[in-house]
């Protein structure tokens, strides 16, 4: 098998050198080019000049940010590939989005899996990924080796956009949560509480969660590198936001989130990690009255 890697970021990159370290890939590209050839002279592949590079490809993984780059190269893609081949998007987009991207490479009978992944920039790093994929279940099983090489569990969820639609649901359990952790965090701060008992006893409970450990410590530093970025995040709850309210649900966790991250975005917080939250929790409310 020989497969492609679009998009490499914070996820990408690692997700493209697991792949490298299979030997399942062949060529890779990047917005930036100069990090696709320096990537590309690292892992011993090809970085791709055009989108022809791919022609050989039997699976494309795509890790790129916004809905209109998923379609760019998907279009790219659907000139070039060979029909059986496959396009992996690991982009979160809308499900309408996946729709189409599917429906332009199943003319040229090229098939195509949106799968989404979740476990943060350590979960890619680490190859322990949570991928939930919506397609069919034979385009699924030809891409499983390359999934396989970076994610931890693969779940099939259902037709094209379940894995999109799975995802919405995931992101807005994480907004919640750093909502939550830094809303408690930053209270913990007011209080006094010594963040090196602190943190420990509230994962050791019911609090316990991802988020609290792998960031917990770090932004009671005031740092902040990414991981996810706040403006990713933004993108993704304007998604979700649109989906709740076509789905006719009432989320304000959502609407709360995408307030706050906003908030941070026009603050110059955009490339900041997500745990960068607690710089608005800390900067407090009206005081008690009482």
């Amino acid at each position: 098998m020989k497969a492609g890697f679009i998009g490499l970021g914070a996820m990408g990159a690692p997700m493209a050198g697991h792949l490298a370290a299979r030997g399942l890939l062949a060529v890779i590209d990047n917005r930036t080019r100069n990090k696709a050839d320096a990537l590309a002279a690292t892992l011993g592949v090809r970085a791709a000049a055009t989108h022809a590079d791919f022609a050989g490809c039997d699976v494309v993984a795509l890790c790129v940010p916004m809905d209109a780059d998923v379609l760019k190269q998907v279009e790219a893609l659907a000139a070039v590939l060979q029909p059986g081949s496959v396009v992996i998007d690991h982009s979160t987009v809308s499900v309408d989005t996946a729709k189409r991207a599917q429906a332009l490479l199943a003319a040229r009978g090229i098939g195509f899996v949106d799968a989404p992944v979740s476990g943060g920039v350590e979960g890619a790093r680490n190859g322990k990924l949570s991928v939930m994929a919506g397609g069919s279940e034979a385009d699924l099983a030809k891409v499983r080796p390359v999934l396989e090489a970076y994610a931890a569990r693969i779940t099939h969820m259902g037709g094209t956009g379940a894995g999109q639609a799975t995802k919405a649901v995931n992101q807005v359990l994480v907004a919640g949560i750093n909502e939550a952790v830094c809303e408690g965090l930053a209270l913990g701060e007011k209080l006094g509480l010594d963040p090196e008992k602190l943190l420990p006893t509230l994962m050791a409970g019911a609090a316990g969660n991802w988020f609290l450990e792998k960031r917990g410590a770090t932004l009671l530093r005031n740092e902040f590198v990414p991981g996810f970025k706040c403006g990713h995040l933004l993108k993704d709850l304007h998604i979700v936001q649109g989906m709740a309210r076509a789905a006719g649900i009432r989320a304000p966790v959502v609407d709360q989130a995408l307030a706050d991250y906003s908030e941070l975005v026009l603050r110059g917080e955009s490339d900041a990690d997500t745990s960068a939250l607690i710089l608005l929790k800390r900067q407090g409310g009206a005081p008690d009255p009482g």
